[in-house]
């Protein structure tokens, strides 16, 4: 974007002096949103780790009649708990992996390249994200609420520390679908901007 120079009307008292009105200069435009956009990395990979971590975590037995005969409720008795741990995990391991290419779009902000690489691979995390979220989000609604036309009974009456954890990490998955979504909207500018 070419800078402008506006000349002011000579007045009076003003004569022969010009007024220079410059625009924002690209680079530091382009240098601020690579910052946020490291700044909403590190949000997102606190809260995919959040995420799976509590999944990874979430268990919790109900004694029945003795200590011997219990009814559990784990994250890996579900395969959909399952595919969000590992959803989550590989969201998390590439956000830290994207790091780096953040850092090098703060140090060069004109870079096309880096900026094209992360919005293609934002897209996908976003993608993965997405889908573990929605399917553990499903499943904690059964849990709360259970199907009476299948049958489905609600666990979360008696499960109440396993439902407030793996709800807790529904909403830290869908933290970082917003962080994400964020990411590539930022991305996409700085690119339309070049």
């Amino acid at each position: 974007m070419p800078a402008t120079i506006d000349v002011a009307e000579p007045s009076s008292s003003a004569k022969g002096k010009a007024v220079i009105v410059a625009a924002p200069h690209p680079a530091k435009w382009k240098k601020g949103t690579a910052i946020i956009d490291f700044v909403l990395r590190l949000g997102a990979i606190a809260s995919a780790l959040a995420a799976a971590a509590t999944m990874g975590t979430s268990d919790e037995s109900l004694p029945f009649f003795t200590q011997f005969f219990q009814f559990e409720a784990s994250y890996d008795d579900m395969p959909t708990f399952q595919f969000f741990l590992i959803g989550m995990a590989f969201v998390s391991g590439y956000l830290v992996l994207s790091l780096p290419f953040s850092i090098v779009a703060i140090v060069r902000p004109h870079a096309v390249g880096i900026r094209l690489f992360l919005i293609i691979m934002d897209t996908v995390a976003l993608t993965l994200a997405t889908s573990a979220g929605a399917a553990a989000a499903a499943i904690v609604y059964l849990a709360h609420n259970g199907n009476s036309s299948s049958n489905w009974l609600a666990i979360c009456n008696q499960f109440t520390d396993f439902c407030q954890k793996v709800s807790g990490a529904v909403v830290a998955a869908f933290v970082c679908v917003v962080c994400i979504v964020f990411l590539i909207l930022i991305s996409a500018v700085a690119l339309r901007r070049h």
